[in-house]
């Protein structure tokens, strides 16, 4: 699978390239735009670690020197890669790798569309956190916050959360300064929270879909009831259903999404419009077991802007965050297993996967590890899709 740079498409790099230098004059023995693409066409190679990324430009350097052409005709060593990462402008890394993000979203406008029924288009994204688990394991916890467009995996965003706060207080930030108009932002239960459901509805056109459970107690016993036990005679109008099945990995699943607009004046919730009772029936083929689970939900979305098909196509693109992002990171780029924790360096480097894993969604990669042999055999082909150019 030959990917070619598009002619005229953003790039990596272009968007690195406004990260500042934070070294002093006299230790600027190397170009920073140099450093910091070593580092990248180290990562799109497959390289999972600060050591990992110094003996592969080990391993290629007169390729890199041919095609970087540093003044120095060298090739850093591992402690100058380490820091380099530990000493970079995180805040403005992290903005940089936003901007590519939400670059190649705007290219890319059907990624997480849903179509109402009256024609309107919604779009997708998810908010999730992650412990990079390497670097907590052996330093200062590292707990970060991302948005990620449905479908896609498109990384939008990503803040960090603070030692002495959650993630709750994190999302706002996330959040602040973003156009959420025609926007639905999910987020699982231990989100759902009143401060982040009154910023979402209040953002001037976005929408919210949240996941009930125990920790809304009082919402979590009224929706359950309703489902469970409706009022006698029951609305029959009120209650709307979808449901579909799919087989695969041995056993038949069968999920079905139910919505009502009963309780939308009576719960305290901000913007709330429809409550959600969410079943997935699962059949093992081979030996018949059944396993039901049932999963309680709320959205701004009104009947008019969203039936159940609708509501389940944003339920179901929420675990793209969890499925495309957090679980690639950790298990093909290798995160949770990498030791690197000092300063900025562990969030520095999450950063750099996503803006990686950005980049090779965009370009039609489906199976990143296919990607990373395909860019680890030629240096030039890394470089190429990163952007890197002679500095």
């Amino acid at each position: 699978m030959d990917q070619e740079q598009r002619a005229g498409r953003e790039t990596l790099m272009k968007y690195l390239a406004e990260v500042p230098d934070p070294r002093k004059a006299r230790g600027k023995r190397y170009e920073w735009q140099f450093l910091l693409g070593i580092i990248c066409a180290a990562l799109v190679s497959g390289q999972k670690s600060v050591r990992g990324i110094a003996e592969w430009a080990v391993l290629h350097a007169k390729e890199l020197l041919e095609e970087l052409k540093p003044a120095k005709g060298r090739i850093p060593s591992p402690s100058t890669l380490y820091r380099a990462l530990r000493r970079l402008d995180i805040k403005a890394l992290e903005s940089q790798i936003a901007d590519y993000g939400q670059a190649i979203d705007q290219e890319d406008q059907a990624a997480g569309e849903v179509i109402g029924p009256h024609g309107q288009s919604w779009r997708g994204q998810a908010v999730d956190g992650k412990v990079v688990r390497g670097a907590s394991a052996h330093g200062e916890q590292v707990h970060l916050v991302s948005l990620v467009r449905h479908e896609s995996a498109t990384v939008m965003g990503q803040v960090r959360v603070d030692q002495n706060t959650n993630e709750i207080r994190a999302v706002p930030v996330l959040l602040e300064g973003r156009d959420l108009k025609g926007t639905v932002t999910t987020m699982d239960a231990l989100l759902t929270h009143k401060p982040l459901a009154e910023a979402i509805f209040e953002s001037g056109g976005g929408q919210y879909l949240m996941v009930v459970k125990r920790n809304q107690p009082e919402m979590y016993r009224a929706i359950k009831f309703l489902f469970d036990s409706p009022p006698l005679p029951p609305d029959e109008e009120d209650r709307l259903s979808y449901s579909y099945s799919g087989k695969g990995h041995g056993r038949i699943e069968t999920r079905t999404l139910e919505s009502s607009a009963l309780l939308g004046e009576y719960l305290d919730w901000p913007g709330a419009n429809q409550v959600l009772r969410r079943t997935c029936r699962c059949i093992k083929i081979n030996t018949g077991e059944i396993r039901e689970e049932t999963t309680y939900g709320i959205t701004s979305l009104s009947r008019e802007q969203a039936l159940p098909r609708q509501l389940e196509a944003f339920w179901r693109a929420h675990w793209t965050i969890e499925n495309k992002v957090h679980y690639v990171r950790d298990e093909t780029l290798g995160e949770d297993r990498c030791q690197v924790r000092v300063n900025n360096g562990p969030q520095a480097l999450a950063a750099l996967r996503n803006g990686i894993l950005s980049m090779l969604r965009f370009e039609g990669w489906h199976y990143i590890p296919r990607a990373l042999r395909f860019y680890g055999a030629s240096v030039p082909r890394a470089l190429r899709i990163i952007g890197a150019h002679a500095t």
